[in-house]
């Protein structure tokens, strides 16, 4: 009686659907679909522990550094000031040179955050696979250069010692 049941059931199903009820999934393609998953994150897990396909740069060295105070001037405008030899290496004037500017403010507005001052200076540092990097010590930030595009990573590249002399003038 109980085979009867299950049979009317199925083309009630079948009758108010229009479609034919499909069974429980053969045991044997659960099995497999299981063993494919698990091989799966076994593989995973083994790549990832072993580093298998992953790309490692060896640790680039730094070639350039300066060492910088950005000073708020009473115009508007930015000196920065190196840290080595109290020269003016750049004057940002207002309305100029907005990619230098802002990266600066931003950097300016973390450590305004964490209720740091302007005491400790940012280094720029140029390695020798031609990135650029940007850090404050202040805050523990460090800004790739090279990620906004040549232009922009320009900007700050003119500052580094051995640039076509010092910039007195961003433009």
């Amino acid at each position: 009686m109980g085979e009867q049941a299950k049979n009317a059931g199925r083309a009630t199903a079948r009758a108010v659907t229009g479609r034919p009820v499909a069974g429980p999934a053969p045991a044997l393609l659960m099995i497999g679909a299981g063993a494919l998953m698990g091989f799966s994150m076994l593989a995973v897990l083994i790549g990832r522990s072993e580093g298998v396909g992953l790309v490692a740069l060896p640790p680039a060295k730094p070639v350039a550094r300066l060492e910088f105070r950005a000073e708020d001037q009473v115009d508007g405008s930015i000196a920065l000031r190196n840290v080595a030899d109290r020269q003016i290496v750049a004057w940002i004037r207002p309305g100029e040179d907005g990619f230098l500017r802002g990266t600066l403010r931003g950097l300016a507005q973390a450590r305004q955050r964490g209720g740091l001052g302007p005491d400790q200076p940012f280094s720029l540092t140029r390695y020798d696979d031609g990135r650029l990097s940007l850090a404050d010590e202040a805050t523990g930030r460090q800004v790739p250069l090279e990620a906004f595009g040549p232009t922009n990573a320009g900007a700050f590249a003119r500052l580094l010692p051995g640039q076509a002399g010092p910039v007195t003038e961003l433009r």
